[in-house]
């Protein structure tokens, strides 16, 4: 069996971020069959939606190898972009469940597993360029950011100041310098569905709005959260 190659977006021996590495080894030899190494984005090389998460988890992508994997956040995810179109069926529990993506590509700001899901200001700029890396390889035109990192780190890989794009759920700027348009919204972690600061329709309003967007790119330009 082969291992996972580098790609844009994706180096599988990364080992810039010493407290992740090190980390990782130890996860590694605590659970002897997970992934534990960067985790690769998964979805088509070029793609019409970009899905930007945190990181990867615990016992989802760092345990499958695949974003969204066998965690609490990947039933919401995938189940909505079934729902919209995205994905060919709506669970995704191992990397052999036959999932596929439809003109969508997942990926997340930060590579490995950080300890406490929390990586650090420099982790996430250290990873910066995959990022980058990867959206000008995938060409998307809208991208979905999950929480305020995630949106943070597209802004950074685009070269565009923090302060003039302001996080907020269903939020939507224009990213002339990517020639994308980001969308916001709550990552889809089990505390923000419990807690329902994330609902089953908020975040399928998110999507709703992407779709139409897709469908009528030629709407006039947004740079604002909702009101």
């Amino acid at each position: 069996m082969t291992g996972p190659i580098r790609q844009p977006g994706y180096d599988p021996d990364c080992r810039d971020c010493p407290r992740l590495a090190e980390f990782l080894d130890g996860v590694g030899k605590k659970h002897a069959g997970y992934h534990a190494r960067p985790v690769a984005p998964f979805g088509a090389r070029t793609a019409k939606l970009l899905v930007v998460g945190l990181a990867p988890g615990m016992h989802g992508a760092n345990r499958t190898g695949r974003p969204f994997t066998g965690d609490y956040a990947g039933i919401l995810l995938y189940r909505t972009l079934h729902k919209f179109g995205f994905a060919n069926q709506a669970g995704s529990d191992h990397t052999d469940d036959g999932l596929k993506l439809i003109g969508c590509r997942v990926t997340n700001a930060v590579k490995c597993l950080p300890p406490q899901n929390a990586p650090q200001p420099a982790e996430v700029r250290r990873c910066n360029h995959y990022l980058a890396e990867e959206i000008v390889a995938t060409r998307p035109r809208a991208i979905l950011a999950l929480g305020t990192i995630a949106h943070r780190a597209v802004l950074m890989a685009c070269g565009l100041p923090q302060s003039r794009y302001r996080f907020a759920h269903q939020a939507v700027h224009d990213l002339v310098s990517c020639r994308v348009r980001l969308f916001d919204s709550y990552h889809c972690s089990r505390y923000n569905t419990q807690t329902k600061r994330l609902t089953v329709s908020s975040f399928e309003s998110v999507m709703r709005a992407i779709v139409h967007f897709l469908r009528c790119p030629d709407e006039s330009p947004k740079h604002s959260p909702p009101a």
